[in-house]
């Protein structure tokens, strides 16, 4: 806040003067800084998700890779990067999870739901048949490399904007802030 910016930069500044000599005390150090209201993350309902979990109209293999991208967002609470660049090999579904290299080189095992597991062999079938797709490392690909953090936020806002949701509350940060509110 602007009263914190203020406060901070009076500290600082009598903190100066006691280092050039100037002053033999520092007044601001008694202050105390005003509390911040920290606001909450904006979630989606229960019900919004589900509308936008609604399989796709037809069998269109990209309306397939939105849901199944969306499905497994919601139900592990990945990160965005995390899930973008997801191998294909990584995904795991006859052990119902996939493989996660997280931050730092990292791997974790994450557990994926049923219908996010099926959602992704659906995606899986469409992907094998694609023959952009079929030959990419990644279990999202777009062209000859993975759907960036930014081509599946598009993506998100549409599915979301469809499902009649206000695209301005749709954001990959705000479904995974679903996931985790929902699980509590």
């Amino acid at each position: 806040s602007t009263m914190a910016r203020n406060l901070t930069s009076i500290k600082r500044f009598h903190q100066y003067l006691l280092l050039q000599g100037a002053t033999e005390s520092n007044p601001a150090e008694l202050l105390a800084p005003p509390k911040l209201e920290r606001k909450l993350p904006d979630v989606l309902t229960i019900d919004e998700i589900s509308v936008m979990l609604q399989p796709p109209d037809g069998d269109e293999p990209l309306g397939q890779r939105d849901r199944a991208i969306i499905e497994v967002l919601y139900a592990t609470g990945l990160r965005v990067s995390e899930l973008v660049s997801l191998p294909v090999d990584q995904f795991r579904r006859e052990l119902e999870t996939v493989i996660v290299t997280g931050k730092g080189g990292k791997e974790r095992l994450v557990a994926v739901g049923t219908p996010a597991r099926d959602a992704t062999a659906a995606w899986m079938a469409a992907r094998d048949a694609t023959e952009a797709f079929v030959t990419s490392p990644y279990l999202f690909p777009f062209r000859d490399s993975n759907l960036s953090r930014q081509q599946f936020a598009a993506a998100l806002k549409r599915v979301g904007a469809d499902a009649g949701i206000d695209p301005r509350r749709v954001s990959p940060h705000v479904v995974r802030h679903s996931f985790a509110t929902h699980m509590l």
